[in-house]
């Protein structure tokens, strides 16, 4: 295949027909993005294409613009703004139609003024990726980089990040990071190129989350469809319920912390939190055990694949089971060789709402006889987060012992919600 550059004119020729256009940037090695004459952009697997030539050389995109050169307001708080991926904040280039992936605070300024009138802004990226492809190993330099910016001054954070697995993010960061500073992830449901984008509401509303004087991780995103508030949530008590809708962030098993107007900057806290000292003190643990799986109970599983993980060296195992707390009596062997073998096997719900309690069937009693741990009303992803980063830091009697405790809010014992 000829090598080509971003900007030129290219011919590409595939199995199933010929495409014309601007090669256009790419998130994905194996993918090429070009711009088609009639003004859509198309992805292709190189692997499809049979030809491929040269058209017209063309000027690759350039987004370099003068410096704003914008004095501190000694009167604002400093926020800093990092950048995983994602559309909160991209910028597209309208001649080519791609997206531009640098993020400065020249940048984010750009795109959404009224930030200038609400804090001071530092921003950069620290990556970029889709969000689908966040592993533990970027968590753990998500946290670095959090503390170092709040070293160097930040009064609070804010993680632009995308939204598919922002509440998976927002969990390992409330249990690796501890700081005197507000952390909160945004994101945006609609592309900044659309005209019912959310980015830039979310993002004003993120950062005056982030200027409060509070404490903890979490995750501001719309309140409700239309553009009037957003909510601030839990980091470990929120997650995406809608595939596609600006709200799809609710707090599960719990209230948002608060509601944010980003029209008249006003934060209504809806409950008590944890608040700051000002005093900047942050410590991070990124001691995580990567060897834990979530395992979703169905009918019909086949229990082999609890042995696959533990044959595979895994050392926890989530369980995400039926009710109150159930997996079929045919898998009970299978969970009992991972228990033997010093697995450790806890026990989540897979019902949006509500909390296990394997003391009510016999199905639940059975198991708890094997050794599998109920982990209250902890969503599924945060008991994977929480177990990743006990067993990266205690040993195994420790760990069951420390899974039902309350470490950083994601267990309510007792909730509003519950019926029973």
């Amino acid at each position: 295949m000829i090598e080509a550059n971003i900007g030129d004119i290219i011919k590409v020729e595939t199995k199933k027909g010929v495409f014309k256009g601007i090669l256009l940037p790419s998130t994905e090695e194996e993918i090429i993005t070009i711009k088609m004459d009639n003004g859509y952009n198309v992805g292709i697997l190189k692997e499809n294409i049979k030809n491929m030539e040269i058209i017209a050389k063309g000027e690759k995109p350039k987004y370099e613009l003068p410096p704003l050169n914008i004095k501190k307001n000694e009167k604002l708080k400093t926020i800093s703004i990092l950048s995983t991926g994602g559309t909160v904040a991209s910028k597209v280039d309208y001649k080519t139609g791609a997206v531009h992936p640098s993020f400065t605070a020249d940048d984010l300024i750009r795109a959404v003024p009224e930030l200038l009138d609400i804090a001071n802004i530092k921003g950069r990226a620290i990556m970029n990726i889709l969000s689908e492809n966040m592993k533990p190993e970027y968590w753990k330099k998500i946290a670095e980089e959090i503390k170092k910016e709040i070293e160097e001054g930040a009064d609070g954070v804010v993680i632009a990040h995308g939204t598919d697995t922002m509440g998976y993010t927002a969990s390992a960061l409330s249990f690796m990071v501890k700081a005197d500073v507000p952390i909160i992830l945004v994101g945006a449901q609609r592309s900044s190129d659309r005209p019912s984008s959310d980015a830039a509401l979310n993002l004003i509303s993120a950062v005056l989350a982030a200027r409060e004087p509070i404490k903890g991780v979490y995750v501001v995103m719309h309140g409700e469809s239309g553009d009037t508030f957003c909510y601030m949530h839990k980091g470990v008590k929120v997650r995406k319920c809608h595939s596609s809708r600006r709200d799809a962030f609710k707090s599960i098993n719990d209230i948002p912390v608060a509601k944010i107007d980003p029209f008249t900057k006003e934060v209504i806290y809806l409950q008590e939190v944890e608040k700051s000292d000002n005093s900047r003190n942050v410590e991070i643990n990124t001691n995580l055990e990567e060897k834990v799986a979530l395992i979703k109970i169905y009918p019909g599983m086949d229990g082999e694949i609890i042995k696959y993980y533990v044959d595979n060296g895994y050392k926890g195992i989530v369980l995400e089971g039926t009710g109150l707390g159930h997996a079929p009596e045919y898998i009970f062997e299978d969970i009992k060789y991972a228990i033997d073998k010093g697995v450790v096997v806890v026990m989540t719900t897979q019902t949006i709402n509500g909390r296990v309690n394997m003391n009510v069937y016999s199905n639940g009693r059975e198991l708890q006889k094997l050794g599998v741990i109920g982990c209250e009303d902890m969503l599924p992803e945060v008991a994977l987060v929480k177990l990743m980063y006990l067993l990266g830091n205690y040993d195994v009697e420790e760990v069951k012992k420390l899974i039902n405790e309350n470490l950083v809010g994601e267990i309510e014992y007792r909730s509003r919600f519950d019926t029973y």
